[in-house]
């Protein structure tokens, strides 16, 4: 074949790999969408058509109440890509799934607050002492980390099952905890009848909190379109951090929030982390030692048990080159 030949054959297999992964529409699936920050980026980029401009046709997004829920659709629904907690993928692998982790999306806890009412006498975390600290449910995120804060500071408190953030507010309201554990959007939306004490970002360390995750079957046979949605969704976080408050708006609309409570928590989320930190939405890139942390955290209350080598189950492959080096 003639040189020139040769180089236009290449250049048009370069162009047809986003065209075939454009060309097959899927949802994907993404725990507490439209209900917590972590989902935010999907709904920026669906907004700035982010997923087509990188080849990717996401014809919607699917919402889950937590990250069993999440993997259950993922594999139940024939689905590729989810986005979950990473206790509840590792559980899932662990039980037989068929799955492997391809990205670090959210790489703290930073969305998390505890809070008390205004008129509350507890001002610092040691104030905690002998007070009912509320959590979401056994297992969750927010019972880890009441438990992670209550030993870093030597703390004998007392966690209380809750119900949801929503039901911890009024749980506060009504004197049944002293100190409710909430994340954004919950804790910017009530922040006018709360007092915060404390910020998880201030005083715990970068803990992957949840993973981009993808089936074998979507290993083997679209690893175009899973390429396509960690390219959409890394400009959509790059987008965030520029323009926040256009990306509030985006948000407002599609979490149903007004838009003063989209723009605090993004401002509160997009905020310069401690020195050594790193921020809260992740381009994709891994960080082992805040996967690591988030482990052990779990296994504390439950949400994990037994050993697990990561190496084995995650796949760095479908990030951008330079994505693929460990933070």
């Amino acid at each position: 074949m003639k040189p020139k030949w040769t180089a236009l054959l290449t250049v048009l297999i370069a162009m047809a790999a986003p065209a075939a992964a454009l060309a097959k529409g899927q949802q994907i699936v993404v725990s507490n969408y439209g209900i917590a920050a972590n989902g935010m980026p999907y709904a920026v980029a669906m907004a700035k058509g982010f997923f087509k401009q990188s080849g990717a046709d996401v014809t919607g997004i699917l919402s889950s109440s937590g990250g069993g829920t999440t993997i259950r659709n993922l594999v139940g629904g024939n689905l590729s890509f989810g986005e979950a907690d990473l206790a509840g993928t590792l559980a899932a692998i662990q039980q037989g799934a068929d799955l492997h982790i391809i990205s670090d999306d959210v790489l703290t806890v930073g969305e998390f607050v505890w809070a008390v009412k205004p008129t509350s006498p507890i001002r610092i975390v040691k104030d905690f002492a002998g007070k009912k600290i509320g959590y979401t449910s056994p297992r969750a995120t927010s019972q880890a980390l009441d438990v992670l804060l209550l030993q870093t500071n030597k703390v004998t408190a007392l966690p209380t099952k809750v119900g949801g953030f929503g039901e911890q507010i009024v749980a506060l309201n009504l004197g049944a905890i002293d100190v409710a554990t909430l994340a954004e959007p919950v804790f910017s939306k009530n922040a006018g009848r709360l007092r915060a004490i404390v910020r998880a970002a201030d005083v715990l360390p970068p803990m992957a909190n949840v993973v981009g995750v993808a089936t074998g079957k979507a290993i083997k046979q679209d690893g175009e379109f899973l390429k396509a949605v960690l390219r959409g969704r890394r400009m959509a976080v790059e987008f965030i951090y520029a323009h926040p408050d256009e990306a509030a708006a985006i948000v407002a609309k599609a979490y149903n929030i007004d838009l003063a409570t989209a723009r605090m928590s993004i401002r509160n989320l997009t905020a310069p982390p401690k020195p050594g930190h790193l921020p809260y939405w992740g381009s994709g890139r891994f960080d082992m030692a805040g996967m690591k942390r988030m482990i052990a955290a779990q296994k504390m209350v439950g949400g994990f048990s037994g050993s697990i080598d990561l190496n084995k189950i995650i796949d760095r492959r479908f990030l951008p080159a330079d994505l693929q080096k460990d933070y």
